[in-house]
């Protein structure tokens, strides 16, 4: 581990109780985690969602890197609309970077969806399958294999991975082809053509006290600059510490649960199946020609 740059502090803090898994335990995921997990952190600003005192903490989010931020850790300095002021926002450019956010007690890793070489275009569309109170996760999973079926229609490529909590993730590559309006509506284009296909218990109604509990919402609005998610591989602050794990579309089938992905497995199931997401930064979609087949 480098330690040379980071100070780490109290390693044996436990951060899941029932678990007994610690801080440290954190710290050592991201460590053995850093060659797989970079590509989707690196030269994105960091939105921080900090938990110094585990999962039973409500925990707070700090866009700013502040004055406590060591010189060696990048910054980019951008508006923020949600803080109403300009911000240096963090990079995780390097496996110090990365170790540094975990001492800090960052459990999740939040990067944005574009670079600081391209801040305004996005490498990927993200198509967020947000379960209400009484959805199943077959219900999930269903969800997520009609965005593909609609995609595979529009010859578009897709691929999935649980959120880490009870919902599930669909990335399609754009390669910064795009701006974020692009992305945002083609976003909603999809997220509304999936809706209609299972309209009994799928909604586009953002609101909670709207839509009811037995809705799964399809949120398209994660596609603006500075929205984050957390990002393939990081860990969440959730019992089990599980893991928001690339999956291959084989995969999405009855009695998936996503706490199967964890912070014990997922480096072998890795070490198995390699990088499932590898391709999520790699070519990009014609959005031009996907809506043309889908409208044929």
């Amino acid at each position: 581990m480098e330690t040379s740059k980071n100070k780490f502090t109290n390693l044996d803090k436990i951060f899941w109780p029932a678990e007994g898994y610690t801080k440290g335990d954190v710290i050592n995921y991201y460590n053995s985690m850093y060659k797989y997990i970079i590509k989707y952190l690196k030269g994105r600003p960091q939105s921080l969602f900090r938990t110094p005192n585990g999962i039973k903490d409500k925990g707070f989010f700090q866009k700013d890197a502040g004055e406590q931020a060591p010189d060696w850790v990048d910054k980019y300095p951008s508006w923020s609309d949600s803080a109403a002021k300009k911000v240096n926002y963090l990079l995780c450019n390097n496996k110090p970077s990365l170790l540094y956010l975990a001492n800090l007690g960052c459990i999740e890793l939040n990067p944005w969806n574009s670079t600081v070489a391209h801040p305004d275009n996005p490498d990927y569309i993200i198509i967020d399958i947000d379960p209400s109170e009484n959805n199943t996760y077959d219900q999930v999973i269903e969800t997520a294999l009609i965005v593909k079926k609609i995609l595979d229609k529009g010859a578009a490529t897709c691929y999935c991975k649980t959120s880490g909590a009870t919902g599930m993730h669909v990335f399609i590559p754009l390669a910064a082809k795009y701006n974020y309006e692009h992305a945002r509506t083609f976003a909603e284009i999809i997220a509304t053509m999936v809706q209609h296909e299972l309209a009994t218990f799928t909604t586009l109604e953002r609101s909670l006290s709207k839509r009811g509990k037995d809705h799964i919402y399809i949120d398209f609005l994660q596609n603006k600059i500075g929205s984050t998610i957390a990002c393939a591989y990081s860990l969440r602050p959730r019992p089990g510490a599980p893991v928001s794990t690339p999956l291959e579309w084989s995969e999405l089938k009855k009695r998936l649960k996503p706490e199967q992905f964890n912070i014990k497995n997922t480096t072998k199931r890795l070490e198995k199946k390699g990088d499932l997401f590898a391709g999520v930064l790699k070519k990009g979609i014609d959005i031009e020609k996907c809506l043309k087949k889908l409208s044929a």
